[in-house]
């Protein structure tokens, strides 16, 4: 049974999908539909969802551009903490979710729209993170997700619909696409069909943003990237603004075989999932990052860091991102990267990111004290011992009662 719905805003790449889901609104819910499109970098020309869309009747259409507050307010702030998800998942596609949700519940606000919609599969993490985030933003919004909805059970009857409902659908679309692919400024990631056994290699077409390592060139690459207070702000000391830098690193990335990574992860849903990421810019910021912390952050303070960044990257994986505990995170890791900067020299070499050298005012690194020659005075090697004595004194309580009673 449908609810009462005047006017939807629906997240609309201008695909076949997301035009399917447009006209599936107009004749279930007899509403008007607002389009929003986000530019995230993800490589593709935009004008032909705005034509698509006016094909459709739509009235209302915004395609913004937001390149540069995805990497400013999103991205930049997850490198602080240097978030990776069971270790190794740079988050690419779960950080672009709070960002469309937030865009999303603005237009509806400016439209004076009643709900919003997107195009992801109840069987994904994207729903969730769609939804947490738009109800974090607006608790009385309504939401629609057609997938959970409506009827069709096979992709023969998606296409049907289209073909009844005079949508075009490009001849490479009728069967079934051998993976989906999810793309933006930071990543791409391909799941499903060819890459659903996760003992069989992916294929070469799959990967889209990064050259294979082995074809990669012979000659390492040297590159140094600038950062200020933990975000990087300059690549071999040309200032760029943070979707140009991320922008430059991608090129870096690619031309080097770097960042791919082929992962079985945990969806929050529950079920297990193999996916193909490519994060050639970001694996490299990544790297250069915690060199520069390595140099200027305290050890307690890095370890703290380190303890709590699972539980940060989590919030972002599963859709937490407008959630008290992030916010309160991330004062932690902003505070953190108050004095994390300087400059970092990297070597890029078939798939791997090498740290070469690193420098900052702020470093806490002292020649004087780790040196093996005449220690001046800096450090009086004597005081060790009372310094072991103190911290070997509840192993030799444990050890010598554990004799006794031996």
């Amino acid at each position: 049974m449908t609810r009462d719905i005047n006017k939807v805003v629906l997240a609309y790449s201008g695909g076949l999908d997301t035009s399917i889901i447009l006209k599936w609104l107009q004749t279930t819910y007899d509403c008007e539909v607002v389009t929003f499109t986000a530019d995230l970098g993800q490589g593709e020309e935009l004008e032909p969802a705005r034509k698509k869309a006016e094909m459709l009747g739509i009235k209302e259409i915004y395609i913004d551009d937001l390149r540069e507050e995805f990497v400013r307010d999103f991205v930049f702030p997850m490198f602080r903490m240097n978030a990776v998800y069971e270790g190794v998942y740079l988050l690419g596609t779960s950080i672009a979710r709070p960002l469309i949700a937030k865009r999303l519940v603005e237009i509806a606000h400016e439209t004076g729209a009643d709900a919003v919609a997107h195009g992801a599969t109840g069987k994904g993490n994207d729903q969730v993170r769609f939804e947490l985030n738009a109800y974090a933003l607006d608790p009385d919004i309504k939401i629609i997700a057609p997938w959970r909805e409506w009827e069709f059970k096979s992709r023969t009857d998606l296409i049907d619909f289209a073909e009844k409902n005079q949508i075009m659908v490009p001849k490479d679309k009728i069967g079934e696409a051998p993976f989906s692919v999810d793309a933006n400024l930071l990543h791409s990631s391909s799941e499903g069909k060819v890459l659903e056994d996760p003992n069989v290699e992916a294929p070469d077409y799959v990967f889209q943003r990064t050259v294979a390592p082995e074809d990669a060139p012979d000659k390492a690459t040297i590159i140094e990237i600038g950062f200020e207070k933990g975000d990087a702000v300059s690549v071999n000391g040309e200032a760029m603004s943070p979707a140009t830098l991320l922008t430059a690193l991608n090129a870096y990335g690619h031309d080097n075989g770097i960042g791919r990574l082929d992962l079985v992860e945990n969806r929050f849903v529950g079920m297990k999932s193999r996916g193909i990421y490519e994060t050639p810019g970001g694996t490299i910021l990544l790297a250069a990052h915690r060199a520069m912390e390595s140099l200027t952050l305290d050890r307690e303070a890095m370890h703290l860091k380190d303890q709590l960044m699972p539980r940060y990257a989590e919030l972002i994986y599963y859709g937490f991102w407008f959630s008290p505990e992030r916010d309160m995170l991330q004062a932690l890791a902003d505070k953190s990267q108050e004095k994390v900067e300087g400059t970092v020299r990297l070597k890029l070499y078939k798939g791997n990111v090498i740290v070469i050298g690193r420098d900052s005012e702020q470093s806490l690194y002292s020649e004087e004290l780790v040196t093996f020659e005449d220690d001046r005075g800096a450090y009086d090697q004597r005081d060790a011992e009372g310094f072991i004595r103190l911290n070997a004194l509840r192993l030799r309580t444990l050890a010598m009662r554990d004799r006794l009673k031996g």
